[in-house]
């Protein structure tokens, strides 16, 4: 009994009192720098591609499917990622003392989700056409993946101590140290030790756990409930931004504001009415068509097979009636 009456005065000393991060955000093996934001982006890609192939072979699609859609698909995602980066916080590379160069240094961070969304899906479109798939029925396949990869991206921003939140002393504080982009490690004192800058709500994991919860229901709901093709992908669009809504709000880096409120809090709503309208429209279109199975090889016609086989037996025949003339 007095073990137990001591477990709960114990139990704050055992649990951890913060989320450290990473001092040192970039590795290198050899002259290749090994960036944690970069592993993060490509295990995420690995992940929703993997996971969006098997949904779409339990739809009936043929295999490796989802490589060959992903290969127009992700590309396009990158691109349209740092495009609305570039566009929506221009200051570092455009503005007073930016550097125009830097807008292709991906690896350092800067991907708006909603621009990979958006050119990524007309990357997808692209690859399902190529590939006779609808493409209602590759984003329904898609969508947890996508997801999930949200949510391992989010990681990335962890390795780069950047995406958090306002000043807390919660138990699970997230540890920001003083940050090197350009070194992609933190600042060090004079003693060789990394600077700490503050202690700060981790709002890359309030936005990652939202992910990942956003991706279980999707796959619930694909499998519980009757809905028409592309719905369970227009879910997505309306799910994400209600926590990401919620989440920006929190947010403490800088950003640009129009009336007062962070961009991304006013693009969150206008992807919400998107999202709403796809859930509509997907719910009024027909079907696609099933897909079909890939063609068995044809037959061999058994008069074809009879024919062969007799006619190398009169070869044969021919062969033995010779043999004695040559005797």
């Amino acid at each position: 009994m007095s073990l137990l009456a001591a477990l709960p005065a114990a139990l704050p000393a055992a649990l951890p009192t913060e989320i450290p991060s990473p001092s040192v955000g970039v590795w290198h093996l050899g002259p290749l720098p090994i960036r944690g934001y970069a592993m993060c982006i490509l295990a995420g890609i690995v992940v929703a591609v993997w996971l969006t192939q098997r949904r779409l072979e339990a739809r009936g699609h043929r295999s490796g499917i989802a490589i060959d859609i992903s290969a127009w698909a992700v590309p396009f995602g990158i691109v349209g990622g740092r495009i609305y980066h570039l566009i929506t916080t221009p200051q570092p590379y455009f503005g007073e003392g930016g550097d125009p160069w830097k807008a292709f240094a991906i690896y350092e961070g800067g991907l708006g989700i909603w621009g990979a969304v958006m050119l990524g899906a007309l990357g997808a479109w692209i690859g399902c056409r190529k590939n006779g798939v609808s493409f209602r029925d590759f984003v329904d396949a898609a969508a947890p993946g996508l997801a999930i990869a949200q949510a391992m991206g989010r990681f990335g921003n962890w390795f780069n101590n950047e995406i958090y939140g306002g000043p807390t002393d919660l138990p699970w504080k997230l540890r920001i140290y003083e940050w090197d982009t350009s070194a992609g490690r933190a600042v060090v004192d004079a003693a060789g030790n990394p600077v700490v800058k503050g202690y700060f709500h981790p709002t890359f994991l309030y936005e990652a756990l939202w992910c990942l919860l956003l991706a279980a229901v999707l796959v619930w709901m694909g499998r519980r409930l009757d809905l028409k093709a592309g719905q369970v992908f227009a879910a997505y669009v309306i799910g994400y931004p209600i926590g990401r809504f919620v989440i920006e709000s929190m947010r403490s880096d800088s950003a640009n504001l129009i009336l007062g409120h962070r961009v991304n809090t006013w693009v969150s709503l206008l992807v919400i009415v998107f999202g709403l309208y796809l859930w509509r429209r997907f719910g009024r279109l027909p079907q696609p068509p099933a897909p079909s199975a890939p063609a068995d090889p044809p037959a061999a016609d058994p008069a074809v097979t009879e024919a062969a086989d007799g006619s190398n037996d009169g070869a044969r025949a021919e062969a033995d009636a010779e043999r004695p003339a040559q005797s």
